[in-house]
């Protein structure tokens, strides 16, 4: 019998997608809170899509202590998970969940999971958002689902937030993931080995010769649900049919600690340059490089803010000077720089 989630993923715009809108279900779990234990979760798990809100802020502002807070939290929580009608509420999307952390291997990145619901929710569901409105809904579904998962889904679900192989995810109660485990161990070493960031398809083949993936190769894999039409969202920015065809390897690279993809979608250890340059110089070489072709300075500096690594603004005269000063930037026209590297 065809579950919720393959009938969502068939349809072009499903209504289906009402029984997974995380707003709806946390309205209706809402249904016996006074409103001081609404206001308390809302702060607590950013509800209004901001970050969540410390204990010590909403005590200030209810006239409590952080440890009051603490406790009409944790009373509110305990209070939804009493309702008669819990699984009513929450029983599509706890199926739903099940289903996709399962098929990613039994362990997703917290991000990627809330992501790929959110496209759910907003994409598949035939919501026409302006771009805008689209990134705040994105946080405001993000921020409810995290709740609905870590705080109500508790008896299926564990969060991995202490690890220090993954970044902070989601995984199968009672599952073991010491296969996944070796493997991240190993990738991380073969990536430091070669020195050089990597391309999506480029990293998963180097998965794919790894000693421990010959050794577990027998539990990554996954039932083949097509969930391809998630994955053509922005939001990922990798190819969906690479993604959807390797979902254990992919949602594995996701979840590994100090792994992380760079701005034009290379793979490397998280504090290399190339993957999360700080400095103005570290921008200017990672847009030549991936240019591949001289630029003038004020191009340079154009490219910076429009790729956004981060919220700093570069000012062409800045670059400019940079492209001076290192002797990797080789001027090849008026204001025209390239790399040095080119030439060998």
């Amino acid at each position: 019998m065809e579950n919720l989630l393959e009938k969502i993923i068939k349809e072009e715009k499903s209504e289906e997608t009402v029984r997974l809108d995380a707003i709806g279900i946390v309205s209706n779990l809402f249904s016996d809170l006074l409103d001081r234990e609404k206001d308390i979760i809302s702060r607590r798990f950013g509800f209004d899509g901001g970050d969540g809100e410390t204990l010590e802020k909403i005590g200030q502002m209810h006239k409590l202590t952080r440890e009051r807070v603490r406790q009409i939290e944790a009373a509110s929580i305990k209070k939804i998970k009493k309702l008669e009608n819990l699984e009513n509420y929450i029983g599509s999307l706890k199926q739903t969940v099940n289903r996709l952390v399962s098929e990613h291997g039994g362990l997703m990145r917290q991000d990627y999971l809330l992501d790929i619901l959110t496209v759910i929710c907003l994409e598949l569901g035939g919501n026409d958002l302006a771009a805008s409105d689209y990134d705040q809904n994105r946080s405001i579904y993000k921020n409810h689902f995290h709740f609905l998962i870590s705080r109500i889904l508790q008896d299926d679900l564990e969060v991995v937030d202490n690890s220090e192989a993954f970044n902070p995810s989601y995984k199968i109660k009672d599952q073991p993931v010491d296969h996944l485990e070796d493997l991240a161990s190993d990738l991380l070493k073969k990536i430091d080995s070669l020195k050089k960031t990597l391309s999506t398809e480029d990293l998963l083949a180097l998965l794919k010769e790894l000693e421990s993936y010959n050794k577990h190769q027998e539990k990554l894999s996954s039932d083949g649900l097509d969930i391809s039409r998630v994955f053509k969202s922005q939001i990922f920015p990798d190819k969906a049919e690479i993604i959807n065809s390797n979902k254990i390897l992919y949602s594995l690279m996701q979840a590994i600690r100090n792994l992380e993809q760079n701005k034009y979608g290379h793979w490397g250890l998280a504090d290399w340059k190339e993957i999360k340059p700080k400095t103005i110089n570290d921008k200017i070489y990672l847009v030549l490089k991936n240019q591949s072709e001289p630029m003038h300075f004020t191009e340079i500096a154009k490219k910076i803010n429009e790729v956004k690594f981060d919220k700093k603004t570069a000012n062409a005269a800045t670059v400019h000077n940079e492209l001076i000063l290192d002797n990797r930037y080789v001027l090849v026209g008026r204001g025209v720089y390239g790399l040095r590297e080119w030439k060998k």
